[in-house]
């Protein structure tokens, strides 16, 4: 059966356990909290935790947003994937391997969520991305970031058990949003979220298709490989301009420049 991660957004408290504990298991570099930040995720950066401002009942309150790849039951980026390097485990977990990877990055342009990143700094770059720590999942057990979680606001386990308790506690709370993010959003995710501020307010996309994604990707398959190098090619291009001319207007503001 397919595994999944329930998060209750009520419950936590933004202590970043769950960002530590990812980049501990997974040996990526640290970087400053990107709850402080307002940034979200990079290629060293797996899970952010959000923090938002908002109101309920005319108050103003926080909630804090814990965010990764939601990891679809069916995945846009693996259908896009000519070459294979991303694939649907059938615990649950959308992984990656590097050498099969072409560098085309269609992984990018057809995730609903945005969430794979690319090194684009590095001599051999890699597409990045929470891993949902398949290998523990494999072993029976759960992610990384669920274990340290001290509010307990991340439930691991089968997603279709998860559904249901999400179920029950919206139904028996009148505080929650009648809504389990997750459950329909691209055709499901295995990563499910339940909240009492609506979805839209914290960040999420609400206007995804509830039809499976690869229903409209599976056309970029029928692309040759050397297509999907020349779209690489192609975007390489415009960040190496890009960030020449930044460098360039960098330079030109220093102090003595005219």
């Amino acid at each position: 059966m397919s595994k999944g991660v329930l998060v209750d957004i009520t419950r936590c408290v933004g202590c970043g356990s769950c960002e530590v504990a990812c980049k501990m298991w997974n040996n990526l570099q640290y970087k400053q909290s990107v709850q402080d930040q307002g940034s979200g995720l990079d290629a060293e950066n797996w899970t952010v935790v959000n923090r938002v401002e908002t109101e309920k009942d005319n108050e103003p309150v926080w909630r804090f947003v814990k965010y990764q790849c939601l990891h679809c039951e069916e995945p846009a980026c693996v259908s896009a994937c000519f070459s294979k390097a991303i694939r649907k485990t059938k615990d649950g977990p959308v992984v990656y391997d590097v050498n099969l990877c072409v560098g085309c990055r269609y992984c990018m342009l057809v995730c609903p969520f945005n969430v794979p990143k690319y090194e684009w700094d590095k001599t051999f770059p890699q597409v990045r991305k929470c891993q949902m720590c398949a290998d523990r999942v494999h072993a029976g057990e759960s992610p990384a970031c669920v274990g340290v979680c001290p509010a307990g606001a991340l439930t691991y386990g089968e997603r279709n058990n998860l559904l249901a308790m999400a179920k029950e506690k919206i139904n028996g709370d009148s505080r929650y949003i009648k809504h389990v993010y997750g459950e329909k959003e691209a055709g499901g995710t295995s990563w499910l979220y339940i909240s009492d501020i609506p979805f839209e307010t914290l960040g999420f996309r609400t206007n995804i298709t509830t039809t499976p994604l690869p229903h409209y990707t599976e056309s970029i398959l029928g692309l040759t490989p050397a297509v999907g190098l020349g779209w690489g090619a192609l975007l390489t291009g415009m960040y190496v301009y890009n960030r020449r001319r930044n460098e360039i207007n960098r330079e030109e503001k220093k102090p003595g420049k005219k």
